[in-house]
């Protein structure tokens, strides 16, 4: 007994380490943003008058986060002027994160109900602020930490985004009950001044290269180089640039894996927050339906439901340890599709707080289990010289299906009703189930062949 003590303490002794503190900072950073465009907007929307379709819509709004490869190369290689003292990573974090606050600023002053498109545009613009200090934060978190601590190193950004959760959740809402839409985002853009801060006081990853450097030593780079002579230099460069930028990080992911491994691999990515998602962005309207008021979504989902969240990333950061990547994203995978179950219970009868409380526990300590498994596996593929493109390159193939199915979630409900929906949400994870299976069949045999 005192063995297995010994062992578990060893594996929450990680937590002690200053860059993972660090993170937890930067996760509130991260998470700050992402309610603020999406779950407490939709509520926002929501008392504002606006349909249930409408308000589904609003939730392509995220598709700036699944879109995000298509510009992280170039804060992955492209130096800032003037804010390009900090280093690569924090550059991109500062400018990024002074995007966010004023974006806040203006949807405060913004009014749904009168102008519904002007608030889009502007969640648009934080969004794509945001996504873009998530590229930065991203890059950050693999490059300042050993591969051994990535488990770690995502269980505390998991725990700061959760944070960042209740502030732009529960925070958000309570301030709103009292103070009205408008205080409640002045109050949420102050609030990332944190990040401001945090980026200011952090230091550059040492493993941050010159990336711009290393453009000409890319093999594909060269053989362009050989066989464009006579184009025009301004083109040659350019396209250079993009092979090296956009071609060469995703071509070194089927060098490492080959197909026969990659595929299933993006496969796996893919899908394995589809239910996840699905069920996330109907969540507050799902609540509201069911008769709950602001302040009972504040308390038990906002704030006890995140709180269950942290606690499920803290799990997983000791499970990786003990059990490895894979195994913990199963269990993740497995209780999230059994709390979805238990909404469609909970849909079918007139609810209690009681009820709520249950279900809002099951769903979130599942989440954070499989939340932050999926982060230490998406971190565990990327190679040091693509960081922040190849991670964006996941996170685009799991959010941009996931956010485009989910953004019809008001379009089923109205057709079948909530029961229905979350059954739909529970049996979309067979695919990514089935998936994990295979990865932990795959790693096994690697183990006994000791094949790469």
């Amino acid at each position: 007994m005192n063995a297995v003590f010994s062992r578990w303490r060893q594996s929450l002794g990680v937590y002690a380490n200053p860059k993972v503190r660090a993170m937890l900072f930067l996760g509130f950073a991260s998470g700050l943003p992402f309610s603020l465009v999406l779950t407490t907007l939709s509520a926002r929307l929501r008392q504002a008058g606006i349909d249930r379709t409408t308000i589904g819509y609003f939730s392509l709004v995220g598709l700036a986060y699944s879109l995000k490869y298509f510009w992280a190369p170039v804060v992955d290689r492209l130096p800032l002027p003037v804010l390009g003292r900090l280093g690569r990573r924090r550059s991109w974090m500062l400018l990024a994160q002074l995007g966010i606050v004023a974006g806040l600023v203006l949807m405060a002053m913004a009014d749904p109900a009168l102008d519904a498109v002007r608030v889009a545009w502007l969640a648009v613009f934080t969004a794509f602020c945001s996504a873009t200090q998530d590229i930065a934060v991203d890059a950050y978190r693999i490059e300042a930490a050993e591969t051994r601590d990535q488990g770690a190193m995502a269980a505390a950004y998991q725990i700061g985004y959760q944070v960042a959760l209740i502030t732009a959740g529960a925070g958000a809402l309570t301030a709103a009950a009292g103070y009205g839409w408008q205080a409640s985002y002045l109050i949420m853009a102050t609030c990332g001044l944190v990040g401001i801060a945090t980026t200011l006081f952090i230091a550059e990853p040492s493993e941050s290269m010159d990336r711009a450097s290393t453009l000409g030593d890319e093999p594909l780079v060269q053989r362009f180089l050989q066989h464009s002579t006579d184009w025009p230099t301004w083109l040659r460069g350019g396209a250079a640039w993009f092979i090296g930028a956009v071609v060469c990080p995703f071509a070194d992911f089927f060098q490492r894996n080959g197909l026969k491994v990659g595929v299933p691999i993006l496969l796996l990515i893919v899908c394995y927050r589809l239910n996840y998602t699905t069920m996330g962005v109907a969540a507050n309207t799902f609540y509201l339906d069911m008769g709950f008021t602001l302040d009972q979504i504040a308390l038990v989902s906002k704030l006890y439901g995140v709180i269950m969240t942290m606690l499920g990333a803290v799990l997983a950061g000791v499970l990786i340890r003990r059990m490895g990547v894979a195994k913990t994203m199963l269990l993740g995978l497995v209780a999230l599709s059994v709390a979805n179950l238990l909404y469609a219970h909970m849909a079918a009868i007139k609810p209690g707080i009681a009820w709520l409380a249950t279900v809002v526990s099951a769903d979130n300590v599942a989440n954070g289990i499989a939340g932050t498994s999926f982060i230490a596996y998406m971190s565990s593929l990327t190679s040091a010289r693509y960081t922040a493109t190849q991670y964006a390159l996941f996170g685009t193939l799991w959010s941009l299906p996931a956010k485009s199915i989910a953004s019809q979630w008001g379009k089923v409900v109205d057709a079948y009703g909530y029961p229905a929906f979350f059954v739909y949400t529970a049996l979309i994870a067979l695919p990514a189930i089935l998936l994990v299976l295979w990865q932990i069949r795959r790693l096994r045999m690697t183990a006994v062949t000791g094949d790469a």
